[in-house]
Order: structure tokens, then C-alpha cells, then sequence
């Protein structure tokens, strides 16, 4: 699915970091660095990077 535009936890912003998130990950960069730069400090946004799978695309098919 898509990435929340909160942290489910404290109500940060994490939407809007998503997709420089993803850009940089698959540029090879380490991702405890990724997740300072972007001002992710708390454990609880971490965690909504992190674990977040991107669904979308794969279910996109079955709505037609």
C-alpha cells in the first residue's frame, strides 16, 4: 500500500520523505545515514520507514 502520511506514534510527517528515501536506498547508501539526513530521529518514525512494503503496484492489477 502507500506509505502513511503520519507516524502512526508521534504524528511526524514521514510521507513526504518517502520517495527520496527509496531513491537513495537503491543508490547504495547506508541506510541509518538516509534515515538521519531526512530528520528521522525518533525510533517510532524509523520504524515506518523501515518497514514499509510497497504493495501498490501489485494490487493496482486487480482493480480493473
Amino acid at each position: 500500500m502507500m506509505i502513511p502520511v503520519r507516524c502512526f506514534t508521534c504524528g511526524k510527517l514521514v510521507g513526504d520523505k518517502w520517495e527520496e528515501w527509496v531513491k537513495r536506498l537503491q543508490d547504495g547508501e547506508d541506510p541509518d545515514k538516509i534515515l538521519d539526513d531526512l530528520g528521522l530521529t525518533r525510533v517510532c518514525c524509523r520504524r515506518m520507514m523501515v518497514s514499509h512494503i510497497d504493495l501498490i503496484d501489485d494490487i493496482i492489477q486487480f482493480s480493473i
